[in-house]
């Protein structure tokens, strides 16, 4: 029973996506809004199921659960449940609403919590296909138009290729170690030295299959153009829960089986955030469409929580931790904005659009504000404390360098996001943006309270994050 409660979080999203694939299937009328709202309520049932699972490893050592797979696993259902409550209208409005949506979205999310919970490279892989598979069609859900086709090529080539070099690494990894399972691998890389140069080879291919998936650099081509190419719906959702489930299984991957050859790969995550944080920072400011920017940014803060895994500590993983979350509601709030930019129903995307905002639309002006202080890391809202986290960590850790690089590209960040900002407070331009359904303005209003509220009770989410930390550094033997 102890199993079955364990695995019934996923046995309960796949069911349920089957089901209302059937329903949409057999019956005549468009039932899209009602999957939509079942999908939400399976979406929270599931992250409630997901965190009574009981702890424990079982299927003999492929799939293990604790506090750090509770908590990712809650990051991913509620990046999921935003992503669909903003998805509603603007689907309407492009002509795309169809139940497929949020069933693609239940899908990939049950990839994400086998993902999230692999202790075993062929689990990892069954979890990462599972949920890429979905995320193909939806980057290109938007049949009639030759921007998400586009994008859903890219996106599905190069995913493609990252899950080849994925598969090879574990082949290597496997013809080195003698095992696929984490507990096993780590044993082999601490008691044989021979297998620990061979499976480095195999670790180099499997960090970088990783990498494609969270848009960290070099592997960050496909970024801007699928996100300005898909929907924005499913941009929305490919900036939350996809990078949380991924970033969590490289923290339990690199850290896990791993962990023995730290000192091997420590200098080539630092490099991959390093190449991130600048690339994020530099390749956004002559942006002109917000999606754009919002994906040049997302390499950035990718950049930004590698710094606490190149830390290898408990205090990196909890502030890597820490970022995420605040990450994930930052980028739904701003992209509930870039949702709720439509003129005569049809989006607006351009960042000069937004002119005039401050008088047209206060409310609106003030929450992409907020969002764009906050990502930028000023003082006191939540993005600031995302930063100091992973900076602090990285520096206890001897990685002054590194956390100075992250500071100097914070600033030159902070220059784009502040133009949006000026342009929305300072710039004359035509006003007038559609009246915003009540999804997207909960989405909007409950990040901006999180964002500027943080400061003043940040206890629950550094708690959480620390016991989580524990959790995976104890299941790992560190």
């Amino acid at each position: 029973m102890s199993t079955f409660y364990t695995v019934l979080p996923i046995l309960f999203l796949a069911i349920a996506g089957m089901i209302m694939l059937m329903s949409g299937v057999f019956t005549d009328r468009d039932h899209s809004f009602a999957i939509t709202a079942a999908s939400i309520v399976v979406l929270a049932i599931a992250a409630r199921l997901l965190v009574a699972a009981p702890g424990g490893t079982i299927f003999h050592g492929l799939y293990q659960t604790n506090d750090f797979t509770r908590f990712a696993d809650v990051l991913v259902a509620l990046g999921a449940i935003g992503a669909l409550a903003l998805s509603v209208t603007f689907n309407r409005n492009i002509g795309i609403t169809r139940f497929e949506f949020p069933v693609l979205v239940l899908f990939a999310v049950t990839g994400m919590v086998v993902l999230v919970s692999a202790s075993d490279l062929i689990t990892l892989y069954i979890g990462f296909e599972i949920q890429s598979l979905a995320l193909y069609v939806l980057a290109a859900f938007a049949r009639h138009n030759l921007r998400s086709s586009e994008a859903g090529l890219k996106y599905f080539v190069l995913g493609a290729l990252s899950s080849g070099l994925l598969l090879y690494g574990i082949s290597l990894v496997y013809g080195f170690a003698g095992t696929t399972n984490f507990a096993g691998i780590a044993h082999a890389l601490a008691g044989h030295p021979t297998a620990a140069v061979g499976s480095t080879i195999g670790l180099v291919f499997v960090l970088v299959g990783l990498a494609f998936k969270i848009s960290a650099a070099p592997f960050n081509m496909w970024t801007p153009d699928v996100y300005e190419g898909a929907p924005t719906s499913v941009t929305a959702f490919f900036a939350t829960a996809p990078k949380i489930a991924v970033f969590a299984l490289l923290l339990r991957v690199m850290l896990g089986p791993f962990g023995p050859v730290l000192g091997q790969w420590r200098d080539l995550v630092q490099i991959i955030a390093a190449a991130s944080m600048v690339i994020g920072a530099i390749g956004a400011i002559r942006q002109t469409s917000i999606k754009r920017l919002m994906g040049y940014s997302s390499i950035g803060h990718m950049g930004y929580a590698l710094m606490g895994l190149a830390a290898g500590t408990a205090a990196g993983v909890s502030g890597a931790l820490i970022y995420l979350a605040i990450y994930l509601v930052m980028s739904l709030g701003t992209f509930g904005c870039i949702i709720a930019m439509s003129r005569g129903r049809q989006p607006v995307e351009r960042i000069a659009d937004l002119a005039g905002m401050a008088s047209d639309d206060p409310r609106f002006a003030f929450v992409l504000a907020v969002m764009m202080w906050s990502m930028a890391g000023i003082p006191p809202l939540a993005g600031f404390f995302g930063k100091f986290y992973v900076f602090a960590a990285a520096i206890n850790a001897g990685l002054g360098p590194l956390a100075v690089l992250g500071i100097i590209t914070s600033v030159i960040a902070a220059f784009y996001y502040l133009r949006v900002i000026k342009v929305m407070y300072f710039d004359a331009g035509e006003p007038g943006l559609d009246r915003r359904s009540a999804g997207v303005s909960l989405v909007m209003g409950a990040a901006a309270a999180f964002t500027v509220l943080f400061v003043f009770h940040p206890s629950t989410l550094t708690t959480l994050s620390t016991m989580a930390a524990h959790a995976l550094m104890t299941s790992q033997g560190f």
